[in-house]
């Protein structure tokens, strides 16, 4: 339990169902859909969609996700890929013909076919108890009647307006004369409502054909895209099985590749090589050896995680025991690594991520994200649809695993979680702040694991990255770990903003209640009832 004597949150307990998300106005839609009778599929689809409004720049509809389902609180976990691909006409080759050397954020060539709306059409059809159209009601409201821009967001909307400005159709949807809104402006999105409730009355079709589908290609088109009719009509989520590994005892599921879960989960075996419970758990040694043990996964997920339907993905090799010992054994408690590549990603800190537990305990974890903020930048004005900028985790380097190509899906970095202990599901969880969100996943669960922290506790708890040249560290943590850090060779940096977000929700089955926590680096809320 924190000391009260000093600000911060309490996790919230609730029976009979919770959802923990970035913003209270989509917590809040989740809640209403529980209470009016709908699962937790429903729930989170309600409030993803809500989140696609009143957070623009973090997810929208034309962005993917992933969630990871469990149902009556154990049994098999279920994993639905929602990532879109490549269009189909796009290869290696014509990108060099014109030029292209790097599938820059902005460039229409790093756009992938949204996936997202497919997935929620899919899971709710497969899993849910309402109709589509019922969960997307609160976010055509808050599109069309509009919302009060919350202080998180108006930041990072600010922040964006020279990404936005790129687009000649951008702006005028989404900034008020060339800037970003303030927090507690109004801000509406009437085209984004009209989309919606197109969707809401012709389901996935509403968004992948007709006349949305055709208002997107004719934008890329004429931004020089490869993107056709084809390429959406023919678009589809895929369930997949999750891997895992066991830490403490706790089996630790994630989507497998093309997500970067699988970093997490190598992660979390490098870690648990070594005695993290020994160690202060705000102290220099071990940040030490969580970001020696981020280095080494990260080199292995930038060398061999891919769409797998392209090529032969190691995913046993990567979650062995021999290639965990090998790594663990690199790491030297007094000395940072020195021969490691440098992470290719842009460190970014958007994305949602929610997660919803209902009375029934089917649990869900859930994300949806545009990638980069507010995504390539570019917009359809006729359908409102900012597009992601997925393309961009390709690489253009010929014979590469996650070299682009028509039809794949990219190295994708956003990735839900969820920990089981004997057959029961005790947690879905999940970090948001693309690249960052594996070492959230690995952080997370040592704090809560090694620590004892509740999940509110391991949420708040400071965070550091190895990004491309510095360890980008937090505020939180002392001058001792900042100093302890320098002295094993790691340059610092002081982080721009927080890494990342997250929400967790910790199920007790013992005592038939349930404990949430969400993130105070952004807006969020965990509610219950």
């Amino acid at each position: 339990m924190r000391d009260l004597h000093f600000p911060g949150r309490s996790p919230v307990y609730a029976v009979n169902g919770l959802c923990a998300t970035s913003q209270p106005l989509a917590a809040e839609a989740a809640i209403a859909i529980l209470r009016a009778g709908g699962n937790a599929v429903d729930a989170a689809i309600a409030a993803s969609a809500v989140l696609c409004v009143i957070e623009p720049y973090n997810t929208g509809i034309g962005g993917d996700c992933f969630a990871l389902l469990s149902k009556k609180g154990g049994g098999e976990i279920i994993g639905l890929n929602g990532s879109g691909r490549a269009p189909k006409s796009l290869s290696l080759e014509k990108l060099r013909a014109r030029g292209v050397e790097q599938l820059s954020l902005n460039s229409v060539h790093s756009v992938t076919i949204p996936g997202a709306v497919d997935a929620w059409a899919r899971l709710v059809e497969d899993h849910g108890t309402m109709e589509l159209g019922r969960l997307l009601e609160p976010a055509i409201a808050y599109a069309e009647e509009g919302f009060a821009v919350a202080p998180r967001i108006a930041m990072e909307w600010q922040f964006l307006e020279g990404h936005l400005a790129h687009d000649s159709d951008a702006p005028r949807q989404l900034l008020i004369d060339g800037k970003g809104p303030q927090a507690g402006d109004k801000f509406r999105l009437p085209v984004l409502a009209e989309t919606l409730r197109r969707i809401a009355r012709e389901g996935r079709d509403g968004f992948y054909k007709g006349p949305v589908a055709e208002d997107m290609v004719a934008k890329l088109q004429a931004l020089g895209g490869f993107h056709e009719l084809e390429d959406f009509a023919e678009n589809a989520p895929d369930y997949v099985t999750p891997i895992k590994t066991l830490y403490r005892g706790r089996e630790i599921h994630e989507i497998p590749p093309n997500g970067q879960g699988i970093t997490a989960l190598l992660m979390l075996n490098i870690l648990s090589r070594l005695d993290m419970g020994r160690l202060d758990p705000h102290g220099a040694v071990r940040f030490h050896y969580e970001m020696e043990a981020a280095r080494l996964a990260y080199d292995m997920r930038d060398k061999y995680v891919a769409d797998p339907d392209f090529g032969e993905v190691p995913v046993d090799r990567l979650l062995s025991d021999g290639l965990a010992d090998e790594l663990a054994a690199r790491i030297d408690a007094k000395s940072r690594i020195s021969d490691l590549s440098t992470l290719r990603d842009p460190l970014n800190r958007e994305t949602i991520y929610l997660t919803v537990v209902d009375k029934d305990l089917n649990a869900v974890s859930f994300i949806n994200s545009l990638f980069f903020g507010f995504g390539s930048g570019i917009l359809a004005p006729g359908s409102g649809v900012m597009f992601q900028n997925r393309g961009s985790g390709f690489v253009m380097e010929e014979g590469h695993l996650n070299c682009v190509a028509g039809g794949k899906r990219p190295l994708h970095t956003i990735i839900p979680a969820m920990m089981s202990e004997k057959g029961k599901t005790v947690m879905p969880f999940g970090v948001m702040g693309g690249a960052y969100q594996a070492v959230g996943h690995a952080h997370v669960v040592t704090n809560m694991l090694d620590y004892g922290m509740d999940v509110q506790e391991a949420l708040d708890s400071p965070r550091a990255f190895p990004g491309a040249e510095t360890l980008d560290i937090e505020k939180g943590l002392s001058a001792e770990t900042r100093k302890g850090l320098e002295a094993r060779g790691h340059k610092l940096a002081d982080a721009f903003l927080p890494h990342g977000g997250g929400q967790a929700i910790f199920i007790d089955h013992a005592r038939g209640t349930m404990m949430g926590g969400s993130d105070p680096r952004k807006d969020g809320a965990a509610v219950g009832y």
